[in-house]
């Protein structure tokens, strides 16, 4: 059986796409694909649903290591099975299956699989490789004003961790129009506006008449 063979098409395919993958991440260019942040920070009605979706992620290893990384291996374990399934096909049946009908079974065998190959290569990478956040993720957090005066109108920048541990530096307002913080005042970020977050004092002041 040939790899390049029609039957083996989709398999191939995965194989030259991950090499793809692994030629830009040696050259550093690995952010042509864009930035992915699968920490699965979603908005899901009930927390059986948020569960049961955070389960699965877990179970196929995504958010484990680098997104890119993820897909490498997948990618892997899809062509292998599938050649592997067509392999089999072809000597059970005498010819092998349909190359649409074999991508999907390789794909339920390479998921799961995927999941399982990580596990060790989450514990050998870097941890800080998984730790890119998205801006929205930091809504909820607490901040720190660390220069200027905060106002209406007039941000200041204030330090705010993420759920990793990881500093971010970014403008934040008061959410009231009437407040202002100070440098060294607390806040919880509430909501985010483009690159302006809004913040509200966890002890609050007031401006004086104006």
């Amino acid at each position: 059986m040939s790899l390049l063979a029609d039957y083996n098409l989709p398999f191939a395919a995965a194989l030259v796409l991950m090499v793809l993958i692994a030629l830009l991440q040696a050259f550093g260019l690995g952010h042509v694909f864009g930035d992915v942040d699968v920490d699965a920070d979603v908005d899901v009605d009930g927390d059986i649903e948020l569960g049961v979706f955070d389960g699965l992620l877990s179970f196929l290893g995504v958010g484990r290591v680098p997104f890119m990384v993820w897909l490498a291996s997948f990618l892997l374990l899809f062509a292998a099975s599938g050649v592997g399934i067509q392999a089999l096909a072809n000597s059970l049946l005498g010819a092998p299956l349909d190359r649409w009908l074999a991508a999907v079974l390789a794909a339920v065998a390479g998921l799961p699989a995927a999941g399982g190959l990580v596990r060790p290569l989450a514990a050998i990478l870097p941890s800080d490789e998984t730790s890119a956040v998205g801006l929205d993720s930091l809504v909820g957090r607490r901040a720190r004003v660390v220069t200027g005066r905060a106002a209406a109108g007039y941000p200041a920048r204030a330090q705010v961790t993420d759920r990793h541990g990881r500093a971010h530096y970014v403008m934040v307002e008061p959410h009231e129009a009437g407040s202002e913080m100070l440098e060294g005042d607390e806040l919880l970020l509430v909501r985010r506006e483009s690159e302006t977050f809004y913040g509200v004092a966890l002890q609050e002041r007031r401006l004086g008449p104006l």
